[in-house]
């Protein structure tokens, strides 16, 4: 069993994205997927590193034909028990191999980037996706950003000093995974670099979390009414340049023609 099976077999995706924080990910990423999302019900979506089926259950019951990859056995168990229509599978965003090419109207990238820690790799996987993506099709990737995990693991959880002499972090504060690390965090050159060398049109990108990690206590506290006017704020917030980099995740959404 793999590191990476280990960390899910225990965390709770589905958790996460039901708390408060997690749900500002989960109702901003659902927003932009209906965005580009056709009303037509024969619309083949792929979910890649699908976890437990947050997105892809969702989009499933809505009625839509929807495929799912995912590594980890724990999570596919999970997913496959919740007795929706997705046709789930177990794989590895690296090579898609079980998939034709031009096979889906939209892709989901959600999990595997946040993982990968190599170049080569991130690419591979860019590239897979895009090859299983129809002609005029939609795929939406998501990163963990770099800023958010120095703010937080580095500064806030006080690890700042034994990660830049461990050379885990270089010396204008980029992290520095090594194999062993279960994440890897990106800013936005790196992304954008990414795009150019798989040949990926950018339609916009977003902030699919903005502040909500570093206001998790804040937001726990908050009433109803005043938590969905936070997630109003977002929303009409999350396309802005100045916040895209400093938010724990980011959803890059790429067209193939």
């Amino acid at each position: 069993m793999t590191d990476l099976e280990k960390y899910y077999n225990k965390f709770n995706e589905d958790k996460r994205l039901l708390r408060r924080h997690g749900n500002v990910e989960y109702v901003t990423s659902m927003k932009y997927i209906h965005d580009f999302l056709s009303e037509d019900k024969n619309t083949k979506i792929l979910d890649i590193g699908a976890g437990t089926g947050r997105y892809s259950v969702a989009l499933a019951n809505e009625g839509y034909d929807v495929t799912a990859v995912e590594l980890v056995k724990y999570n596919l168990g999970i997913l496959k028990s919740k007795g929706s229509t997705v046709k789930a599978y177990q794989g590895n965003a690296l090579k898609l191999s079980r998939f034709e090419d031009e096979s889906f109207d939209l892709t989901l990238l959600f999990g595997p980037m946040y993982h990968l820690t190599k170049d080569e790799d991130k690419e591979k996987a860019l590239k897979e996706a895009k090859r299983v993506t129809k002609t005029g099709g939609i795929i939406m990737v998501a990163y963990c950003m770099n800023e958010y995990s120095i703010l937080t693991y580095g500064f806030k959880e006080n690890n700042i000093l034994r990660c830049i002499k461990e050379n885990k972090i270089s010396s204008n504060f980029r992290c520095m995974p090594d194999e062993e690390e279960l994440y890897d965090y990106v800013r936005l050159e790196d992304i954008n670099s990414l795009n150019e060398r798989v040949g990926l049109d950018r339609i916009k990108i977003i902030s699919a979390d903005g502040p909500a990690n570093y206001m998790r206590t804040v937001l726990n506290q908050m009433d109803d009414e005043t938590y969905e006017t936070f997630i109003k704020y977002h929303l009409s917030t999350c396309e802005r340049t100045e916040l895209l980099g400093a938010g724990a995740h980011t959803l890059d959404i790429l067209s193939k023609k």
